[in-house]
């Protein structure tokens, strides 16, 4: 396979990685905000747990390809601090957005007339109340300023790519290893958004809110999506940012300097396909006796 054909595969896998993710994580917000009585009112884990699930199918599906970073934040962490080549971040990034925007389209496609229902019942509209706006992106919670919001998108970011890095750590003989990274990435997001997801719903992937937020200023959400009340539309792009390299660096200079076996390494960034600095998934382990510019 040429270069060109493996990067474009690469390119279209981190597209329906977040098209997938988007696809089953809006759909149980919509199954959480538009039915009265909810299935999920009572049970909110089961939202979280579809979320993880969500990201651990997209991994299992697009992980061999490009190694399913599918979050902007975890691109740019992997650029920084696994050898990641910089020249595909910006295209990673855009690749990411555009699945945002399409997975948010398929579930407008499959929910609209609940929408209109609930939006109707409920006496609101889209761009003057953001009527069932939840659905697709994010906003601020009871009680939290935009501010505030902005510290825990960096806290709650910083968490994911932290754990991220450990689990898909080639030296930490207590990781899973290959295909289980995937349930246990899931499993990572799904216990993030149970702890802390009612803060501000948890984006922690500036493409999975700004993309399905672009679709909604397009399909009618207007400014109730970009700038959003109190201009929050930049709250997740930019705090998630900011808080996955923060994670990355806590574990690549707090911990794995001491994991067993670690073998000091300059990183360099491979020139074709995909970068053996391993991504999210750990498909395997080269043998760094033959592949010394390998890190994990």
């Amino acid at each position: 396979m040429s270069e060109t054909k493996r990067y474009i595969g690469e390119l279209i896998s981190e597209f329906f990685a977040v098209a997938i993710i988007i696809l089953f994580g809006d759909g149980v917000a919509a199954m959480y905000s538009l039915y009265d009585p909810s299935p999920y009112k009572t049970a909110y884990w089961g939202v979280c747990i579809v979320w993880g699930l969500g990201v651990t199918i997209a991994i299992y599906a697009t992980g061999a390809i490009s190694g399913t970073h599918a979050n902007p934040a975890v691109t740019l962490a992997l650029a920084m601090f696994r050898g990641f080549s910089w020249k595909k971040v910006l295209p990673y990034m855009g690749a990411q957005v555009l699945g945002g925007l399409a997975g948010a389209a398929l579930v407008y496609s499959l929910y609209v007339p609940v929408i209109d229902h609930y939006n109707a019942i409920h006496g609101l509209s889209r761009a003057i109340d953001g009527g069932s706006s939840g659905v697709f992106f994010t906003h601020p919670g009871d009680f939290v300023t935009v501010s505030h919001a902005f510290w825990d998108e960096l806290v709650l970011t910083a968490v994911l790519v932290f754990g991220i890095f450990a689990i898909t750590c080639q030296y930490n003989t207590q990781a899973p290893q290959a295909n289980s990274s995937a349930l246990i990435i899931g499993l990572l997001v799904a216990a993030i958004g149970a702890s802390c997801g009612y803060l501000d719903a948890w984006a922690i992937n500036p493409a999975r809110d700004f993309g399905p937020r672009v679709f909604c200023f397009l399909a009618g959400w207007g400014q109730a999506a970009i700038p959003a009340p109190s201009g929050y539309w930049w709250v997740p792009i930019v705090a998630p940012l900011i808080g996955g390299p923060i994670g990355a660096a806590v574990y690549h200079y707090g911990l794995r300097p001491f994991m067993p076996n670690v073998v000091p390494q300059q990183i360099a960034p491979m020139t074709d396909g995909i970068n053996l600095a391993e991504p999210v998934l750990v498909v395997s382990n080269p043998d760094t006796s033959t592949i010394t510019h390998h890190a994990s």
